[in-house]
């Protein structure tokens, strides 16, 4: 970054393509739209181009850009939710029991079934979604992007205990979701 901030094109260009997977990753799995996930990335990525000059290296560059993601997320939901868009995907309506009702309809309504990898990646990301955006977002950076509970902090504006408590109500909810069919 610190050559990109001298105006050097080919860093840029590396550090796109070093992130770039990351960052929609992570879009993807707080927004659900790929579509969405790659242009806040793109979003990103001009936001950090445009703020080269300004850059200052007090914290680890991937810790600064999931900052910039983690703001572009939050104002994404945000505009979703005054626009009211719904996920024809996943209903918010009566999540709770909609979760329960796929999910039974997912397993065959028979407990001793095991559930395939496919159905699992499905029935965790259903569980994921049903998380508050804040938790969703903390989990997402933790087991993904595997940073630490103090990096978590710095990108989201927490400090360590908020983040481990965030955390450990996170995995609780998913517990919850989950251990009928574990």
């Amino acid at each position: 970054m610190l050559k990109v901030s001298e105006d050097d094109q080919t860093a840029f260009e590396q550090l796109v393509v070093r992130y770039q997977d990351r960052l929609v990753g992570f879009f993807f799995h707080i927004v659900h739209d790929r579509t969405v996930a790659e242009d806040l990335a793109q979003e990103a990525f001009l936001r950090v181009f445009r703020a080269r000059d300004r850059y200052e290296p007090t914290a680890r560059f991937s810790t600064w850009l999931f900052r910039i993601a983690h703001n572009l997320a939050s104002n994404q939901i945000r505009g979703a939710v005054r626009r009211r868009e719904v996920s024809l995907g996943n209903s918010s309506q009566d999540s709770s029991s909609n979760l329960d009702t796929v999910l039974a309809e997912q397993s065959g309504l028979m407990p001793t079934r095991q559930l395939d990898s496919d159905e699992m990646q499905q029935l965790v990301r259903q569980a994921v979604s049903q998380l508050s955006e804040r938790q969703r977002t903390a989990v997402v950076l933790h087991r993904f992007e595997e940073m630490s509970y103090e990096e978590i902090g710095e990108v989201m504006g927490l400090g360590t205990v908020a983040v481990k408590s965030l955390l450990s109500r996170a995995r609780m909810k998913l517990k919850e979701s989950l251990e009928r069919y574990l």
